[in-house]
């Protein structure tokens, strides 16, 4: 029987090839944006899964307060670890300290490269699961060793065996490896980790981290941490929260909160507000999979209303099947046959397009996913997806159709009724709400993403280069690399900074100053400078003056930016003194010379933050700031500048970063949010035009005699035209009154994330609707002017 029900699907799919085409692909359009948005959703969902305990990882977070505004992070003082050690050993199977992940420059024999990893303790190897493919798993027990990645290894050793060969780190000092490990995957957190250096190495060549042994307000470091498995991690959490306050009363006017992030949280949940978890990138998880859900929803809508619109043509075919003895459930299984066909075919259809698409979609998305040929989980959910797919597109249609009276049918007295194109208009309306929804939606993502970018950001960014410098190599030769620099033509200014020019690094506290109010706790935003900063960035000096090399005082000098002469209470701070309260070591008291303008050097969506730039006495720079002379071609400044390093430099690789690009990257997760959801938009809407072009081919088709009658009476191209039309464009114009309200709420809700956001605007929603009703005049009308101007000769001649 199921066989012949295929037969009669089969049949009627090459009776109807332009509906079959209609359905077969807009099912197809469908499915793919749904199975491309799941393998999206489960590589998202799938962060971190290389790690085989993953449930009992974590990492050690904080939060302060600061004049009643709590911060939290994952940067924690050195002392918790002893501390945490000494009292909670027991409940650990590792506990792993950590430095941040930092560009190294790595040398063997003629082969120099830059490579980001991270300084760890002696069991990082085990808490992050590495395969080792060649030496020890314990290459961490020496102090001058180094594991390296696979791809670190190929890069400086090519076919060489490299254990035992030793790496000349940033021309300052050796290290002999002893393991190469695997790559570490894309979607995982330690993915940039691509070497590793033992602990005590690090701490044995930094005099700073000798001094921090004991310092309580020192938070510079990260520790990662397993819990053994009979520790329960949210108590545990819990028991170390007021560990800090209780270890260092110091700190305890801060009020810091000690607690536990699991690795299930380190990707998508780890936004924090006022001290509490707020979400993350799971909220674009939840968004694109009710986008999918939705796309899906308008492809099936499309099959049930062309099936359900062609239902008097097959009114005949029900009265003779149900006259002969078919019981309404065989009709309905039969009918859901044909729809199980139509989805088979569109789901193989849909593979193709994934997979014609999968490498853009990567690239868009920055994944590498791949498809999950080999998965038999991917295949059972697919199995599952398509009867689910059926069932939610041939289920109305089904029982629609077998619903038909034979007697009514075989007589010729069928009428469809009244309301029996209610449900089509109904679902018409829910297409085109769905759709204008995402066109509103995708129009003030980017709006909001533009807003963002054309915020002045206080520097020139434009021809702006940074060349990192960790190596002790750079010390001392400042002035030498500027006027070498200089000299070139290729540069017209230089400067050194401690912080890269589009972030933050260090943030200080423990300051007075004349008119702080009692009990006021500040937490300024630190940059150390050479003189020429604010000429090389170009920055606008809006009180007082520049720093000077004519004036020896400028070395205890300090420039602050317009939010820190607010923050600080200052109405004319020119020449005020910020002291230091450390009573054991204080630093010498620092005068403020000038205010400058406010510059953006972290979230371009974030106000900026109060900051100070302080002159560097101690060449504490992590970075040459270089400005581009403009008159000559970036390529040509740039093989100049590399030439001139390199005289200097011969052992360490050049490296540079263009400041505009480092800045672009601020927004790229927004844009590539915004882009895919342009894409899907414009899928969601090219499947509602499908579905309605097949409607108004349908309608048209069953008018055909009244148009040919209403043409000989005298009726126009437009009034046919008119007539065709109007009543998809109420159904559209139902659907924008309906997406107005639910798309402004949704995305007013999404825009309160952002302090610094775009104001909704009316003219969107207008610009949407405007788009709407075109995309439907246009897809009306070529059926509509096709049929207005056929020969009503043929529409009148007898069948």
């Amino acid at each position: 029987m199921f066989k012949n029900y295929l037969k009669i699907a089969w049949r009627n799919l090459l009776k109807n090839k332009g509906y079959s085409i209609i359905n077969v692909g807009g099912l197809a359009l469908g499915m793919a944006v749904t199975l491309i948005i799941g393998l999206w959703i489960n590589d998202e969902l799938s962060y971190n899964n290389y790690f085989q305990d993953k449930s009992k990882i974590a990492q050690v977070y904080q939060s302060q307060t600061f004049n009643g505004n709590t911060g939290t992070g994952p940067a924690i003082p050195l002392p918790l670890e002893p501390a945490l050690r000494e009292r909670y050993g027991d409940s650990f199977e590792h506990l792993v300290m950590s430095s941040w992940t930092n560009d190294s420059f790595l040398k063997y024999g003629e082969n120099k490269i830059s490579r980001p990893g991270n300084y760890m303790q002696r069991t990082a190897p085990e808490l992050l699961d590495l395969q080792i493919l060649k030496g020890e798993k314990d290459g961490l027990r020496e102090v001058n060793s180094i594991m390296i990645s696979e791809s670190t290894a190929s890069s400086l050793f090519g076919e060489e065996d490299p254990i035992g060969k030793v790496i000349r780190i940033s021309n300052e000092y050796d290290l002999m490896v002893t393991s190469v490990y695997k790559d570490i995957p894309q979607n995982n957190s330690f993915h940039d980790t691509e070497y590793i250096i033992p602990w005590e190495h690090y701490t044995a060549n930094r005099e700073w981290i000798q001094n921090s042994l004991e310092n309580w307000g020192n938070n510079s470091f990260q520790m990662f941490v397993q819990l053994t498995p009979n520790t329960d991690m949210k108590k545990f959490s819990e028991t170390i929260r007021n560990l800090k306050k209780d270890l260092n009363e110091d700190t305890a006017e801060f009020n810091p909160q000690i607690f536990l992030l699991p690795m299930e949280d380190w990707y998508l949940r780890n936004n924090f507000e006022q001290g509490k978890q707020v979400g993350g990138r799971i909220k674009y998880v939840w968004l694109f999979g009710i986008i999918g859900a939705f796309v899906l929803l308008l492809a099936c809508i499309n099959f049930m209303n062309l099936s359900t619109a062609r239902s008097e043509k097959r009114a005949k075919e029900v009265g003779i099947r149900k006259s002969i003895g078919s019981q309404k459930g065989q009709l309905v299984y039969q009918f859901l046959s044909e729809s199980f066909l139509v989805v088979v075919f569109a789901f193989f259809l849909a593979l193709l397009f994934v997979l014609l698409s999968l490498n853009g979609f990567n690239e868009l998305a920055r994944k590498e996913m791949v498809f999950p040929w080999k998965s038999s989980g991917f295949w059972l959910i697919s199995i599952a997806f398509i009867f689910f797919t059926a069932l939610l597109a041939g289920s109305y249609p089904a029982m629609y159709l077998s619903s038909f009276r034979p007697v009514d049918v075989l007589k010729g007295t069928f009428k469809a009724g009244r309301y029996a194109g209610l449900p089509r208009k109904i679902l018409v309306v829910v297409q085109f709400t769905v759709s204008i929804a995402f066109i509103i939606g995708t129009v003030i993502v980017m709006q909001q993403i533009n807003y963002a970018k054309n915020r002045p950001i206080g520097y020139d960014r434009e021809g702006l280069i940074q060349i990192p410098t960790f190596s002790q190599d750079f010390s001392g030769k400042t002035d030498l690399m500027r006027n070498e620099f200089i000299a070139s033509g290729a540069v017209t200014h230089m400067a050194t900074s401690s912080s890269p020019t589009t972030q933050i690094w260090s943030n200080r506290s423990g300051f007075t100053w004349e008119g702080k109010p009692d009990g006021f706790q500040e937490d300024l935003a630190w940059t150390e400078v050479s003189a020429e900063y604010a000429k090389t960035l170009n920055l606008k000096i809006v009180e007082g003056r520049d720093f000077s090399r004519d004036f020896a005082s400028d070395s205890l000098g300090v420039l602050i930016n317009e939010t820190a002469k607010k923050y600080l209470g200052m109405l004319d701070p020119v020449g005020k003194l910020l002291r230091d309260t450390d009573d054991e070591d204080p630093d010498p008291p620092m005068k403020i010379i000038g205010v400058v303008e406010d510059m953006i050097a972290q979230s371009p969506y974030e106000p900026v933050k109060q900051g100070v730039y302080v002159y560097d006495r101690f060449e504490n720079f992590s970075y040459y700031n270089l400005r581009l002379n403009p008159k000559q071609s970036a390529s040509e400044n740039l093989a100049i500048v590399e030439q001139v390093y390199k005289e200097h430099f011969p052992d360490i690789p050049f490296e540079y970063q263009f400041v505009d690009e480092q800045y672009g990257r601020k927004f790229a997760s927004e844009e590539r949010i915004g882009h895919l959801s342009g894409i899907f938009t414009a899928l969601a809407i090219l499947i509602s035009c499908l579905g309605l072009f097949g409607l108004t081919s349908f309608v048209a088709e069953q008018r055909t005699k009244e148009i040919g009658v209403r043409k000989v009476l005298g009726a126009t191209v437009f009034n046919v035209w008119n007539m065709l039309s109007k009543d998809f464009l109420k159904l559209v114009t139902i659907s924008c009154f309906i997406a107005i309200p639910i798309s402004y709420y949704i995305m007013n809700g999404w825009l309160q994330d952002y302090p610094y956001r775009v104001i909704l605007k009316w003219w969107i929603f207008l610009l949407a609707v405007i788009g709407a009703m075109g995309i439907t005049v246009l897809t009306v009308s070529f059926q509509a002017i096709k049929a207005a101007k056929q020969n009503p000769i043929k529409s009148l001649r007898t069948e």
